[in-house]
């Protein structure tokens, strides 16, 4: 895990071009505060609700289910079908539902405009972008699940009654996976170059890869870059000339709107 602090937001631009322009193994996500975890809004929700443990799966899948039933008629005429479950998450993703994804994008400024746009400054006067190494995610993921498959077999074979075969059996653990989704439905997806992570229930990805790579030296799995907040109106207003903004990555209405209260709210925009 590395951490780098820029002095300016230009820094940043000038670290992207150095840096990482042949890394394209890397994902983006920007947020607000510089502080917050890589936590999923599902996992926030079920916290600040205070959901006893016991409760979590089965809250989980009757808020999913509730979704699924509640966009009856609301999809247009003749919608696609989902079939997935992470279709359905990430369907809900971007019309405001909580779930376990988190967003992210092949674009490293198109992470800066989502870490700026909110005009809340954050407590630590930094802004913060993720940088995640997605292979060697997907490959960690795929190691740990073939060794707890293993476990389960060998806990399987040693059960001396049927239940507890079963139940080793037929347990399979969620470790990180990735989501990008194929349907044309959702056009900011599209249009912000975007896919989504997942991690197991209840767990932040960050503390995920720092369990999970421990002791590891072949090279940064997460970066989180600051910028200062105070470049905010410079930040924008430089990725506005790029043609990432409101009208770009939210291709419709709302995008449009926003747009025009952003040009509002910072002069030269």
């Amino acid at each position: 895990m590395g951490e780098i602090h820029f002095k300016r937001w230009q820094y940043f631009i000038d670290y992207i071009q150095q840096e990482m322009l042949d890394y394209e193994q890397y994902i983006w996500r920007g947020q607000r505060e510089a502080k917050w975890k890589l936590e999923s809004t599902l996992d926030r929700l079920i916290d600040t609700a205070n959901i006893a443990k016991t409760k979590r799966v089965h809250f989980r899948s009757s808020h999913l289910e509730r979704f699924e039933y509640s966009v009856r008629g609301r999809r247009g005429s003749n919608p696609p079908k989902i079939k997935s479950e992470n279709d359905w998450w990430a369907l809900g993703q971007h019309h405001g539902l909580d779930t376990p994804l988190l967003d992210w994008t092949t674009s490293p400024f198109a992470a800066a405009y989502f870490a700026f746009i909110s005009p809340e400054k954050p407590s630590s006067r930094f802004r913060n972008v993720f940088a995640i190494n997605r292979p060697a995610i997907e490959e960690k993921a795929e190691q740990i699940r073939r060794d707890k498959q293993k476990e389960y077999k060998k806990k399987a074979e040693e059960a001396n009654n049927f239940m507890s075969k079963a139940l080793y059996s037929s347990k399979v653990d969620l470790e990180v996976e990735f989501i990008r989704p194929r349907s044309d439905e959702n056009q900011r997806l599209v249009n912000q170059s975007g896919l989504f992570s997942r991690a197991p229930d209840g767990v932040d990805l960050d503390d995920w890869i720092s369990k999970s790579f421990k002791g590891d030296t072949t090279g940064y799995t997460l970066m989180k870059l600051q910028i200062p907040n105070a470049d905010r109106t410079d930040c924008l207003r430089t990725l506005n000339r790029m043609n990432i903004n409101h009208l770009t990555l939210f291709p419709d209405l709302y995008g449009a709107s926003k747009y025009c209260n952003i040009h509002g709210e910072i002069s030269h925009y």
